[in-house]
């Protein structure tokens, strides 16, 4: 991989990695394991953790302090699977407003990391983990997410699953949502017992463990104990790749003059 171009100072720009925090220990416990195999990975990297809301440190608050370091550059990676409202809002708004107060900081932020093969390999390991191989073809998949008001962010999680169901061959394959759209989870494993799936499977398109993970899990227990039920993707190398990914394709020109 190319080296990253240096900021004004001869360094790296510092990668901030950004995700949406929650109240549940284990996302914010999740977030500091994935930058720790970045780091492993790439470990010439100076990488920070932050957060939107609900844990600690923030967004705003890591972006003040490598300015006070003297950085001059950083660039902040969304840890976010889809282009819904953090990304679209909550990220750019916090990295205006911090550009504003660091005008020495030059803040660039990369695409999220939704829509590469990267995050798909991660899944259909974890899902490998509790299906076995893949190459069945009485498996009936759901692929879970939280879900979100803004329409597109959910059917490119349905296109993953239909992408894998054309892939694999199973019985079936659908995306289902914990919040804001359906089908739910048990809805969509009862169309995949009609569509004829004789196992069920339920895999996470979600990063760390949490409130909804849990519910998501649980419903799927509910709807029969033999749904076999995958984790999240955690600190998956391949994630881990990605976020470093995500980070170079973002110093390129074409990406800064988006970002500007």
């Amino acid at each position: 991989m190319r080296p990253e171009p240096a900021d004004d100072g001869g360094q790296a720009p510092v990668l901030v990695a950004v995700a949406h925090g929650s109240r549940d220990p284990r996302s914010a416990a999740t977030v500091a394991a994935l930058a720790d195999e970045v780091r492993r990975q790439r470990p010439e990297l100076d990488v920070r953790v932050s957060f939107l809301d609900l844990s600690a440190p923030r967004l705003p608050d890591v972006l003040a302090g490598v300015a006070a370091e003297g950085h001059r550059a950083a660039v902040v990676v969304p840890l976010l699977l889809g282009h819904a409202f953090h990304a679209r809002v909550d990220v750019p708004g916090e990295v205006a407003r911090a550009a504003r107060r660091h005008p020495q900081l030059h803040i660039t932020t990369a695409g999220v990391l939704g829509g590469s093969p990267l995050l798909e390999a991660a899944a259909l390991d974890r899902l490998t983990a509790v299906a076995g191989p893949l190459d069945d073809p009485g498996l009936g998949v759901v692929l879970a997410a939280i879900g979100s008001s803004h329409a597109p962010a959910n059917a490119a999680v349905a296109q993953v699953a239909e992408g894998w169901h054309r892939k694999f061959g199973w019985a079936g394959a659908t995306a289902a949502f914990a919040t804001a759209t359906e089908p739910t989870v048990p809805q969509a494993i009862a169309a995949l017992r009609e569509q004829g799936a004789e196992r069920v499977a339920v895999a996470q398109w979600i990063l760390a463990p949490g409130l909804l993970p849990d519910a998501i899990a649980r419903s799927a227990h509910a709807a029969g104990p033999d749904v076999l039920r995958a984790g999240p993707l955690a600190a998956h190398p391949a994630v881990a790749t990605l976020v470093a990914e995500r980070y170079a394709s973002a110093q390129t020109p074409a990406a800064s003059r988006a970002a500007g």
